[in-house]
Parts: C-alpha cells; structure tokens; sequence
C-alpha cells in the first residue's frame, strides 16, 4: 500500500516528515541529554559524595566548558568537510556510540587518591564527555534537521518531540537519582558505588538511542550538490560572515543565556531543597510536580507556535518566567511558592527548549540567501559554543557563590550567607536572564521572510542548474 503524500506546508514547502520520523529522530535526544543532566549533577555528587571542595570543583567544570565550547567550532568545521557515504550527519551517530557508552560511567569513577589526582580526573573527564563525545553526537545531531526537512513547521514539530524524550529523560534523572543513589548507598562519600550502578543504566541506554537514531535517521536534502555552488573559505572568513547574520548573533546569545538558567536549574534544585527547604530529597517531589508543566508545554507549545510564531511564543514563554521570578523573590522561603514558582519557571523555558534548534537551523537558509553559502555545521556548531559557555557557567556560577559564602560540605550547619547565595543562584539570576531573553527575541523576525527566502535560493539553485 502505497504511502499517503505529505503535501506542503502551510509556508508552501515540501513536507518530507511522518509520525515515525519525529518519534526515531526524538530519541536521538535521550543520550545528550542524559549526558547534560548528569553532567548538571557533578557539583553535588564531587562535593557530597567525593568530597571536593566547591571551589575548585567550580573552577575544573568552567575550564571543561571552555574547552567545549572551543572544540564546537572545531567539530562544525569537521562535519561541514565530510561526505560519507552514509551522509553528512548520520555516521557520527555510529561512530560516537561506545565512546559515548563508556564516558557515562568514567564520570563517576573518581579515585580514591589525593585531591590533585582526584582533580586531574575531574578535568580530563569533564572534558572528554562535554568538549569530545558530546559534541561530536550534538553538532550532527542539531546539524541534521536541516537536511531532514526545510520546513519551518516540521522543524518545529522535530524541536518539540526532541524536547519531548530529552525532557522525559531529564525528569527521570531530576526525580528518581538522588533517592535512588541514597536508597543503594550508605550515606556520605560511600554513595559513590551507587552512583556509578545508576550510570550504567543509562549508558546502556544512550547506546541503544544512538543505534536507533542511526538506523532510521534520512537525510532528505541533496548536501553534495548544494556544496558545489559554495566555495571553501576559511574558517575564520565564515564565522565573520556568521556574525554578520543579526538573526544568528540573536540565537547565539539566547542559547547563552537559556544554557545559563538550565545549568543553574540543573545544578542548583538540590542545594535548595536541602538547605532552604531542609531536606535533599524533596528534590524528587519537586521533579514531580516539575513534569506537569513540562507536559503542559509540550501540549501548547505546537499550538502556540502554529498561532503566534516561534519568536513571539518564546518571548511569551519569557515573560511568564519572569513574572514567576519576581513573585519568588518575595517569598523565598515559601515551599508553595517553590513549587508553583519553578512550574511557572518550567514551563517559561519550554518554547526556548523545543523550537531554538528550529530557529538557529533557520539561518542556515538564510545565509545561503544573503551570503551564498549555508554553513550548516558552522551555524549549529558556533550556536552551540554559546549555548556550552553557558551551561557551564550556569553551573561554575553555583560553586563560586556557594565558595565565596562559605559553604563547607562536611560542616554540620552552614553560614546564613549560603542561603543568600543559593537565593541568588536560584531566583535572582534567572529572573535577569528571563527579562534579557524576552527582549532578544522582540528582534527576531526572520519567520516573515522565510517563504520569500526560501523560494529565492530555489530559483537560484534552478538557474545554476540550467547554466551548468
């Protein structure tokens, strides 16, 4: 039986994409995201159950990160050169699954030796999970809903069922770790085996994902004959031209910002539940209750985008972040306002999550319209290098407030200032970022000039058809 025609969107655009495409190509989140949660966790398992000092713990994750967010562009630079034969994104998926495997259970397997042996572990891991394995499965990853489809509304259902798994994952991870690792361990430093049995879980499952993704994963758009109207540049010529894009400098710096709040989210919700709410496993009821705004997002987030556009629902989801920030930083030590507070904080970051691949992987049109040239893995790879800065100084951020008030782990009752600082942390910070992120995305308009964009570079590529 023959295959219903998909038809064209609403833009006019050829639609390339079925259920099973969306749900196969979903998947392929669950390993990154498994990485960058468990990542997100790092400062609590070294200074709780290794006991590290914050500090230093906070210095080794930031200069993880840069690394990281260095070796992006490096990787989009690498990708944009291979052609294999089974395409440009999909190899990597293959190539990357033992190392991906295996770094997820290296990462808790620090040593029981000296603290500078124990540190010199800390770096070296941190930077073959985030600046190696991670970007070589995330910039691919990213890279290849450019080629699945170029339409502006598939794009968007793929961002949102990418969020869908890589938020089902996080959640599991957010709820279930922590009383999970206390239930097998006995408490203290001795949690360690624990934590490792929990890692590999999920390293067997990051590998079953990326073999999927591998296997179902299509790249619809013909890359070899689109590279032959391009000519080679050098790769600080084309991130010149990059930042001569206003569209891709406006998602480069809101991935920044996002990746900030997500690794001060990631990071952070333990310390609260501890030492503002006074008990560390409250964290899985606040996961809990997390999930309903996350699904509630899910579900509008389509409509939403459908009605308003990908710009302006991010902008609305911005605006009730914010709003919740303010109410919180009058009651800070409200387990109500907790609660309803972060959903509201929650559910404020989803449109961001789902839809800013789809509107990064827009400018790759838009480049090959104004510059001739599409960049694909330039333009995720140097976007990613933001949004990789961010995270990790969302996360180094915790550690050097905690450090610079005081916070000593294996103290019986900690200062009065490292409430003030997890408050900072928690509801400050976000609350920033929230109001910076709801005027960036008053600039981006890219969507009202896509359907002109896009039938422009057909018409080019046509004549350079029939002149060749």
């Amino acid at each position: 039986m023959a295959k219903k025609e998909l038809g064209l969107d609403s833009m006019g655009i050829q639609k390339t994409m079925r259920l099973p495409d969306y749900l196969s190509d979903g998947i392929g989140q669950l390993p990154l995201n498994i990485m960058s949660t468990l990542v997100g966790q790092l400062t609590y398992f070294y200074t709780e159950k290794v006991g590290l000092a914050a500090g230093a713990v906070a210095t080794m994750l930031l200069v993880a990160k840069i690394v990281d967010a260095f070796s992006d562009l490096i990787m989009g630079k690498v990708m944009d050169k291979v052609n294999s034969p089974k395409g440009k994104c999909r190899p990597w998926f293959l190539w990357m699954l033992a190392p991906t495997m295996a770094i997820i259970v290296l990462l808790f397997t620090v040593p029981h030796a000296g603290s500078g042996v124990q540190m010199a572990y800390v770096l070296i891991t941190n930077i073959l999970i985030s600046a190696v394995i991670y970007t070589a499965v995330a910039i691919p990853y990213t890279s290849i809903m450019a080629l699945r489809t170029e339409s502006v509304e598939e794009r968007a259902k793929m961002g949102i069922a990418r969020m869908i798994f890589g938020y089902l994952i996080g959640m599991v991870i957010a709820v279930m770790l922590i009383p999970i690792t206390n239930m097998l361990g006995p408490g203290g430093v001795a949690d360690q085996a624990a934590w490792i049995k929990v890692a590999v879980v999920f390293s067997i499952l990051s590998g079953l994902a990326l073999f999927i993704l591998y296997r179902t994963a299509k790249e619809n758009v013909d890359v070899q004959t689109l590279q032959k109207t391009e000519k080679e540049d050098s790769f600080l010529d084309e991130l010149k031209l990059l930042f001569r894009n206003k569209y891709w400098v406006i998602m480069l710096i809101a991935n920044l910002f996002v990746n900030i709040s997500f690794g001060l989210s990631s990071s952070g919700g333990t310390y609260y539940a501890k030492y503002i709410l006074g008990n560390d496993n409250l964290v899985a009821l606040l996961g809990a209750i997390g999930l309903i705004p996350t699904f509630v997002g899910f579900i509008l987030v389509g409509p939403l985008t459908n009605k308003f556009g990908m710009a302006k629902t991010c902008l609305i989801g911005s605006v009730i972040g914010a709003a919740a920030c303010i109410v919180r930083v009058f009651t800070p030590y409200s387990f109500y306002s907790c609660i309803i507070g972060g959903a509201f904080q929650t559910f404020a970051v989803m449109p961001m999550m789902c839809v800013s691949a789809a509107m990064v992987n827009n400018c790759v049109e838009y480049n090959e319209w104004k510059f001739g040239k599409r960049l694909l893995g330039m333009s995720n790879s140097a976007s990613s290098f933001g949004g990789k800065v961010g995270s990790g100084i969302g996360g180094s951020l915790i550690g050097w407030l905690l450090a610079f008030a005081g916070y000593q782990s294996a103290a019986a009752s900690q200062p009065a200032s490292v409430n003030t600082a997890i408050f900072t942390f928690a509801i400050y910070i976000p609350l920033v970022l929230f109001v910076a992120m709801g005027i960036l995305f008053t600039k981006y308009d890219l969507e009202k000039i896509y359907p002109q964009i896009v039938e422009e570079i057909r018409a080019r590529r046509a004549e350079k058809d029939m002149t060749e």
